[in-house]
Order: C-alpha cells, then structure tokens, then sequence
C-alpha cells in the first residue's frame, strides 16, 4: 500500500499538466503519475524529464531497458522492473537477461547472455547505484565501447534519472499496477 494516498485517476487539473502527462502515457495514468500529481509544478519537470530519457535519446533502445531494469533491480523497485521488462523485450532482450538480472554481480559475468558492453553498462548501474563513485577505466571502456562522449552521457543519465525515479517508487511505496 502506498506511503499517501494517490490523487484520482480521473484528475483533469491543472489540465496542461495532466493533459502532457495522458499525451506521454496514451491516455491514462499510472499509480507513479497518480503520486507525482500531488506536486503539480514537480510531475511537469519529471515529466518533460522523463519523456526526453525514453524517446529522444540516440542511446539505443535495448540498451537503455537493460540499464533501466538493473537499476530497478539493484534498487528494489520492482514497480520500475515491471514497466520497462516489456520494453526491454520488445527491444531485442530476453526473458534470460531479465531473470540474470536478479543478480547483477553474476550477470556481469555472463557472456553467453550479453555483449560486453552490455556487461559494462551493467558495471555502471552497478557502481552508480551502490557507490556513487564510477571507476576511471570503466568510463574509459565505455567511452570506447560506445565511440562517443555523447553517448556516453547518455548513458549515465539514463542510468542516474532510473535511480531517481526507483528512489521515488521505493519511498512513497508505489504500488504495482
């Protein structure tokens, strides 16, 4: 049950905020929109956030799921893996990547489930959501493997915002749709 209540599903103010939110969602609201509506002027900038990390990144897509679902994972936030599992499938994942990630140390070793830069971005949301602190050589490993810096960045937003956003869930106790 979550921490607050949630605000209605049938919320229509204030209209451009809950209308931007439908727009991105295809009509309805999540128990994650339903929580962030308690602070209009926040769930605006989550968002507008939130809708440039899905869809307006150059960060292929199967890659950014994977990030997404791990840090769910590492974070306790079944809500999160429960969203992005479908994208991550559809995006050329498996059911055996997402089962490996229930165990993110042994996932990094598994080679015959993902490609090395897979294994290296599992690094990061490894040591972005544990120890804050990312290891030099891993971002240089990264750097190459992605071959762009802005890639690069991408990477590790998506990877920060998916902590913030499992941090939220966690918290307030989102419930599973």
């Amino acid at each position: 049950m979550s921490a607050i209540p949630y605000v209605p599903a049938d919320l229509h103010q204030p209209a451009a905020i809950v209308d931007a939110i439908r727009a991105r969602r295809g009509g309805g609201l999540l128990n994650l929109d339903r929580m962030l509506l308690h602070a209009p002027n926040f769930a605006r900038g989550w968002n507008s956030l939130l809708g440039a990390t899905r869809s307006e990144l150059s960060l292929p897509a199967a890659l950014r799921e994977l990030c997404i679902c791990a840090v769910g994972v590492l974070n306790g936030a079944e809500y999160e893996l429960q969203q992005h599992s479908p994208p991550f499938l559809a995006a050329g994942g498996t059911a055996h990547q997402l089962q490996a990630l229930r165990d993110i140390e042994r996932a990094i070793d598994k080679a015959q489930l993902f490609s090395a830069l897979e294994r290296a971005a599992l690094r990061l949301c490894l040591a972005m959501s544990r120890t804050v602190r990312v290891p030099p050589a891993l971002i240089g490993e990264l750097r190459t493997a992605l071959g762009s810096d802005p890639l690069l960045v991408e990477l590790v937003g998506v990877i920060a915002t998916y902590n913030m956003v499992s941090r939220f869930l966690v918290a307030l106790e989102v419930d599973l749709e």
